[in-house]
């Protein structure tokens, strides 16, 4: 769950049907986190972003997220523009239950909408009307809303990427002028090695047709691999292991949650614990790895390959200063929120 404290302008317990102002601008980044409870007679709710607060002519819905319940579980998307609905986009794969609690994060991309529940990502919804339209939040139906909350993102860059504490190995990996991700495969050299508080934080997209991609931790002096993370979108499967001594060893699948689909934005965070790796995409933690390359100090490269955009990746030192459970959940700016709550690290 996303913690509070990394909300603004929160708003508890609004009467439903509730339509109100965002209080700021929707720019890529900006996340909108609703926490409530799906009531036991429950048919349907909805959550309208929407082009101000007129009814009547009816004000422009640019997103219309319709969880319904009467006939066959699954959530519907549309917009409503010039008071007519465009088509309609169904998943009836659909995270809500009745009488059960849920979290609903939509995240504001350059090009779509992203909306997670209970940390799952769900769906991707492609902007019909811009989201510099949207000023007003309308939630409609029966459901209990507990909070609304939001959070603006000014350090986003949806167009453009960098590297911090990064040093590039290969010339074919710098961000193009007329590209908004690297070229793959990527290599670059920690500038600083691998050891216990050490994070990297990897952002991207993947691929709409992907069936997989690889993040790897390098020791260059002796080509091993200490950490092979590998999702396989085909197969549903987020296989890790070890290369060594030119073997590689038994893989690890073991998963909660596979937490990517095609087309969706991802923040990685791979921390480097005493014992273990940790790995938590979008705010969310995934797994463990139990260290099988004990010379962590050796650890001094990231190497990317697959079917993903690459959109930027960050390596940062900080020993024993991040509390990996009150990483917050999806957030655009993942890593600067990190560094911020934690100055020792600065």
């Amino acid at each position: 769950m996303l913690s509070l404290k990394n909300l603004q302008n929160i708003i508890y317990n609004p009467v439903i049907p509730y339509v109100g102002t965002i209080p700021g601008q929707l720019e890529p980044g900006t996340l909108i986190v609703i926490r409530g409870h799906v009531p036991c007679d429950s048919d349907r709710f909805q959550v309208d972003l929407q082009c101000g607060s007129s009814v009547k002519p009816r004000a422009d819905v640019a997103f219309h997220f319709n969880p319904r319940f009467k006939w066959s579980d699954c959530i519907v998307c549309n917009t409503l523009k010039n008071e007519k609905w465009g088509w309609e986009e169904i998943t009836y794969d659909t995270p809500f239950k009745k009488e059960k609690s849920f979290e609903i994060v939509i995240m504001v991309l350059k090009d779509k909408f992203q909306v997670a529940v209970n940390g799952k990502h769900i769906l991707l919804y492609a902007h019909r009307i811009t989201p510099g339209k949207i000023d007003t939040l309308g939630i409609y139906g029966k459901v209990n809303v507990h909070s609304i909350g939001y959070s603006f993102s000014s350090d986003f860059r949806s167009t453009q990427a960098s590297t911090l504490e990064l040093t590039e190995i290969s010339k074919e990996n710098v961000l193009k002028p007329d590209t908004p991700h690297f070229t793959l495969p990527f290599t670059a050299r920690l500038n600083s090695s691998m050891g216990p508080g050490r994070t990297v934080v990897i952002k991207g997209e993947v691929n709409k047709t992907a069936k997989g991609f690889n993040v790897d931790l390098v020791s260059g002096k002796s080509k091993d691999i200490a950490l092979h993370l590998n999702p396989r979108l085909n197969i549903k499967a987020f296989v890790r292991n070890s290369f060594l001594h030119e073997s590689w060893g038994e893989e690890e699948r073991n998963i909660t949650c596979f937490p990517f689909s095609p087309g969706m934005y991802f923040e990685m965070i791979i921390y480097c614990d005493v014992r273990e790796f940790k790995v938590a995409v979008n705010g969310v933690h995934s797994l463990e790895y139990k260290h099988r390359f004990k010379e962590l100090s050796n650890i001094d490269t990231l190497e990317i390959d697959g079917d993903i955009h690459l959109l930027e990746q960050r390596a940062r030192a900080g020993d024993k200063c991040i509390q990996w459970s009150t990483i917050p959940l999806c957030s655009c700016s993942l890593e600067l929120r990190i560094l911020c709550a934690l100055p020792s690290c600065h």
